[in-house]
């Protein structure tokens, strides 16, 4: 049961997408919304520079810092007008800080929520948006990552729910983390690409799920040689899923970035909301 909803704010256009997926999902279950505001500053360990001029540039620095901070004071009105006019209990928590401090603060944050809603990083432009926020929580944050595709307006109840089921420990946890959606869908299909001989049949999860009182239908599919995220779509697709819930870098982030992989894809293209968790 989901009873608190944190979602990442910074000050953006997505920041009204994230919120009425925030929104929708804590209506549902009376859960508590706690909206995150990441108001960014210079870093000064970027900007110094290596041949002197170190004064005039802590000056810069201490310049835009301080301008960050009087734009942040606007967002933070902004936002905590805008929960207050949410029709659920909501609250804002602000933090000022560089990127990579506060890609570890969210992680450390999100332990205290059930769900955490953030953008899809990747796929917008030429530069990810809050890649190591989304990569940090995933992986340090130990709850379910709600991923939204920018743009994305207008939440719809999630009826149908597709699985992408390997057999993993990073797709069981995407499973437990799921549960409340998956429980409260009207359908679920558990999708298995390219299962090997061998290994463990669709009817134990699906007894899983049963125990549960959810009846899963189970789809196998061939890849034939088409990425993973494409084939996940595609099933997405034919069943009108509202959600797709998956274990998120079963390989190194590494491996990921420089050989490719199904959590980077799905990051970049995904066109539908999807829940992961590693």
């Amino acid at each position: 049961m989901i009873k608190d909803v944190m979602v990442h704010l910074d000050g953006s256009l997505e920041d009204e997408i994230r919120l009425e997926y925030g929104q929708a999902i804590a209506s549902a279950g009376q859960a508590h919304l706690i909206g995150a505001f990441t108001n960014l500053l210079p870093d000064l360990s970027i900007a110094m520079p290596f041949d002197g001029g170190a004064a005039a540039v802590v000056q810069v620095v201490s310049e835009l810092e301080e301008q960050a901070r009087k734009d942040g004071d606007a967002t933070a009105k902004r936002l905590t007008e805008r929960l207050t006019a949410l029709q659920v209990e909501a609250e804002l928590r602000r933090f000022d800080g560089t990127f990579g401090s506060m890609s570890i603060k969210m992680a450390e944050l999100a332990r205290y929520a059930d769900l955490f809603v953030a953008t899809r990083p990747c796929g917008a432009g030429d530069t990810p948006v809050w890649l190591d926020l989304v990569e940090s929580v995933l992986f340090g944050g130990g709850r379910g990552l709600l991923i939204v595709p920018p743009g994305h307006r207008r939440p719809r109840p999630v009826q149908t729910v597709l699985v992408a089921w390997n057999g993993s420990r990073e797709a069981a946890r995407a499973l437990s983390e799921g549960l409340s959606f998956i429980e409260n869908a009207t359908r679920t299909v558990v999708l298995m690409i390219d299962p090997q001989p061998g290994a463990a049949t669709g009817s134990d999860i699906e007894g899983h799920l049963a125990r549960h009182g959810v009846a899963a239908e189970i789809v196998s599919a061939a890849s034939h040689g088409r990425r993973v995220a494409d084939v996940v779509l595609d099933e997405a697709g034919s069943i009108s899923a509202d959600l797709v819930i998956m274990g998120g870098y079963g390989h190194t982030r590494l491996r990921e970035q420089v050989f490719g992989g199904a959590t980077l894809d799905m990051l970049t293209i995904s066109d539908l909301p999807m829940l992961l968790a590693h």
